[in-house]
């Protein structure tokens, strides 16, 4: 949902690359086939009962766009979690 420190150029990439990725369009938003790795920077981690995992990234911004990784390289939510133990949902 984050396109803080995106420049005009880089979001209208990333709005095309995830519409190729689309498989399912719904009310509050759109799924993607899990094939895109994001670095996404953020200033902390607080619970949110308006997410899955319930947790939010406060000031969540994009770093870059990992080409060079994986999606199963990326970070998990457990991962993040585990990062920051004083946050549990």
């Amino acid at each position: 949902k984050t396109f803080k420190g995106m420049t005009d150029a880089l979001l209208a990439w990333q709005t095309e690359r995830l519409r190729e990725l689309s498989v399912e369009e719904r009310s509050w938003g759109v799924l993607v086939r899990p094939e895109l790795v994001v670095e996404i920077a953020y200033d902390g981690l607080q619970r949110s009962t308006r997410y899955p995992a319930g947790v939010t990234l406060r000031f969540a911004r994009v770093v870059r766009y990992r080409e060079d990784k994986r999606p199963d390289e990326a970070d998990t939510v457990g991962t993040l979690l585990a990062a920051h133990p004083e946050v549990r949902p």
